[in-house]
């Protein structure tokens, strides 16, 4: 074989469409566009967004196509707008799904970033609720017992530009105020000096005093390696009968787990009373684990870990207006004085009693299986553990979209084996490499069944045998 050399060459001016190189398509987004063309999720997104457009005016990005732009963000793993519009450019497989041919501009990342804030949350509220009632007609939503838990995300702020909320001074004009007190100091210091003096010091930052003024909704918190840094609380509430989630918030890093539970057990309530004709349909001829018809409401467990703990929420929970079995782990905190409150000593004991029972202890086994790995496939593997928008509403907005997609991945893996199109990749590939393996073990037992036979004809005795050919390409 001759060698062969990169030639600059000139872009033809004219090129017939016969000439165009066809999209070589993908086995996972041709599912995943026919299950949404099977569920009229174009027009769907059309009518929820009509009245956020103009009866005349500029051609904008549809709303079908911009709500699969973000679809494309969790299972191509791209963490921000720029990417998804640089990849969906690059690819003709996404210009295939999304809808545009060769010959078309796919959208700016400004476009999608615009499109966004101009739609609501309820929009996209809307649309993640959509997707639950796709799960719900394949039976991959049950809405009976759910899990909470919560996790902290990288905002799009910096500690550089701390101000305090009254005199708007900066930090370090603030510690360097501080050593003009002290006399071993100097008193006019520089930012070296003042960054040693300040990493003496014991301190600590105060989201009372002290916030960023280009985010003002990032908090500052302690991250779960150590360090500190301004974040976003992601809790999200999910099925675990089925591992779909139900529900995803995002609130304030500095509000604790026993405040934030109702903010996601609201819109979880929400979400389930939206697709519960849904639900109810799909499984009202199938028993449920312990033999039961599926005729309760929905929302009647709630399973989390000890943060959540405290005799509120056991006590709220199981008010008779909730009416909600807790499965909450309790933390080590000694004997309890109760000084008369029967009402929450009855519920903490019957929540402990709860935990410790087969059914307590298997639900728990399940928050480790099915409540912890979602945050793995959407935030460390999607590309969400830190998010480069800025405000709990755009952040929420890409957030549901985000699960929506991995939600949509739940399905598509009952139904291809696959939840990913790394993942459809994958198990194309070992089923290849399984065929491969499955024929050469074919082939050396036909070798060993030959080299028998052989011997058996030069002894004078038994017949040939030979194995039926059992695997094909």
């Amino acid at each position: 074989m001759a060698l062969g050399k990169r030639e600059a060459k000139q872009q033809d001016l004219f090129v017939t469409s016969e000439a165009l190189q066809a999209a070589p398509g993908h086995s996972f987004y041709d599912r995943l566009g026919k299950l949404l063309l099977s569920q009229d999720f174009d027009e769907f997104a059309e009518e929820i967004c009509a009245p956020f457009y103009a009866e005349k005016g500029r051609p904008s990005l549809p709303p079908g196509t911009y709500f699969r732009l973000m679809l494309l963000g969790y299972f191509e793993r791209l963490c921000s707008e720029r990417q998804i519009a640089w990849r969906v450019a690059d690819s003709l497989t996404l210009r295939q799904f999304l809808g545009y041919s060769l010959s078309e501009r796919t959208p700016d990342h400004s476009t999608i970033s615009k499109t966004r804030r101009r739609l609501s949350l309820d929009v996209h509220q809307a649309i993640f609720v959509r997707v639950l009632q796709i799960l719900a007609d394949a039976k991959l939503l049950r809405g009976k017992t759910l899990g909470i838990d919560a996790t902290d995300l990288a905002s799009n702020a910096s500690l550089r530009n701390l101000r305090h909320k009254v005199t708007d001074e900066t930090y370090q004009s603030y510690v360097k105020d501080l050593m003009k007190d002290d006399p071993d100091e100097p008193d006019d210091p520089s930012d070296e000096q003042a960054g040693r003096f300040d990493r003496k010091r014991k301190k600590s930052l105060s989201n009372q005093e002290w916030h960023n003024p280009n985010n003002p909704d990032a908090k500052v918190t302690r991250m779960k390696n150590g360090s500190t840094h301004f974040a976003e609380k992601c809790e999200h509430a999910v099925d675990l009968d089925t591992g779909a989630i139900i529900a995803v918030t995002v609130q304030g890093a500095d509000r604790g787990d026993t405040e934030s539970i109702w903010t996601t057990l609201g819109d979880a309530a929400h979400n389930l009373n939206q697709a519960k004709a849904k639900i109810r349909e799909a499984l009202k001829d199938q028993p449920d684990k312990s033999g039961t018809s599926h005729s309760r409401d929905m929302l009647c467990e709630v399973v989390a870990d000890k943060g959540y703990h405290s005799r509120s929420i056991c006590t709220e929970l199981s008010a008779e207006s909730r009416d909600i079995r807790s499965y909450i782990a309790e933390p080590a905190r000694g004997r309890q004085r109760w000084r008369g409150d029967t009402e929450s000593r009855d519920a903490v004991y019957a929540n402990r009693r709860r935990i410790r029972g087969g059914r307590g202890r298997a639900l728990m086994r399940k928050r480790g299986e099915l409540l912890e790995r979602p945050f793995a496939h959407y935030l460390d593997h999607g590309g969400m553990r830190r998010v480069w928008l800025k405000g709990h509403d755009n952040i929420a907005k890409r957030l549901l979209i985000h699960t929506a997609a991995c939600n949509l991945g739940l399905l598509l893996r009952k139904t291809i084996g696959a939840g990913t199109p790394r993942g459809a990749t994958n198990a194309q590939i070992a089923f290849f490499l399984g065929n491969i393996a499955l024929r050469i073990c074919y082939w050396a037992l036909q070798a060993s069944q030959w080299s028998k036979n052989v011997k058996n004809a030069k002894a004078g005795n038994g017949s040939w045998t030979s194995f039926p050919l059992l695997v094909h390409f």
